[in-house]
């Protein structure tokens, strides 16, 4: 990319999209173009083929999407399926056919099976079974990775994709019920410390391991492979270290200033066991994470405190 070149954010609101716009801009590139959901459809193919014969960027980052939780993918498994679908299919076509020169798709760590050998390698995809409370989204985003890679085959289009590990920071989605873990636990614990509650408990046993990377070292990364990365197969984005939900909900409740409790609920479901990416590849390139989880936690309670001042905390 060149400093001018005109740059589509699909998703620019987003947790990921925001961070990536932010994270453009801290590197001069300032020609970016952004359509919030009430202004461009992006599940509406006349709409978007409409916006890119118009517009022409010359590159696109594809963060648009619907994500969510545990109990969200449960509740909604044909909008998580059928809206991602849809939204990957009319911009990747569009981009193509409007002679974009590069689209970077974000994936999710959530592709893998759910019991692939750790930690996981780009290879793993599709050697085994999905984790079924979450297969809908999993599948959506496995139709993007080969979407781009058929693209690229037949067309010669320069499409990459960016499998992220499990994600937190600024401009998260803070919902009870909906959101990811992390957010999930720094809003209960928040609230539990305001009303005084003695115990908060967290889903399931605590025992899973996760890998969490702050949204601006992802953004940091997307930038870095759009300017250096052309292969057919998708790369994982990760830190490389791991923790347990409970030790992960311990590091929040000191981040939070909660004191009371903290208990398991073994009846409901884990997930998997455990997921840590083997992000070798995009090391190897020369990319590494900044943040420490420790302190991106710090960060992000401290804009979601402000964020509730504001009035502006996203669900």
């Amino acid at each position: 990319m060149n400093k001018n070149s005109k740059i589509f954010i699909a998703g620019s609101r987003g947790l990921v999209g925001g961070a990536i716009a932010k994270a453009l801009l801290k590197n001069g590139y300032t020609n970016q173009i952004e359509r919030t959901h009430t202004q461009l459809d992006l599940r509406e193919q006349d709409a978007v083929r409409a916006f890119f014969a118009a517009e022409k960027p010359e590159y696109v980052f594809l963060a648009a999407g619907k994500v969510g939780g545990i109990h969200a993918n449960a509740t909604y498994p044909a909008q998580f399926i059928y809206d991602n679908i849809m939204m990957i299919s009319n911009i990747i076509d569009a981009a193509y056919h409007n002679n974009c020169k590069k689209l970077l798709f974000l994936g999710s760590s959530c592709i893998y099976p759910k019991f692939a050998l750790q930690p996981i390698r780009e290879e793993s995809l599709l050697t085994g079974a999905l984790e079924p409370t979450n297969d809908c989204y999993a599948l959506s985003k496995i139709s993007g990775i080969r979407m781009g890679q058929a693209y690229r085959e037949q067309y010669g289009f320069d499409v990459i994709s960016a499998m992220p590990t499990n994600l937190y920071g600024p401009g998260d989605n803070f919902h009870p019920k909906n959101s990811h873990v992390l957010p999930a636990l720094i809003r209960r614990f928040h609230e539990a410390k305001l009303q005084n509650i003695p115990s908060v408990t967290i889903w399931g046993t605590g025992s899973p391991l996760r890998e969490f990377l702050h949204v601006d070292d992802l953004a940091d990364a997307c930038v870095f492979l759009m300017n250096t990365y052309s292969e057919q197969i998708h790369i994982n984005v990760g830190c490389g270290q791991e923790i347990s939900i409970l030790e992960l909900a311990h590091m929040v409740a000191r981040a939070v200033g909660y004191k009371g409790q903290i208990l398991t609920d073994p009846s409901k479901p884990d997930e998997t066991p455990r997921k840590l990416m083997d992000s070798s590849r995009l090391f190897a390139l020369g990319w590494t994470p900044q943040i420490k989880l420790e302190d991106g936690l710090k960060s992000t309670y401290a804009w979601y405190c402000k964020q509730l001042r504001d009035g502006g905390v996203r669900e």
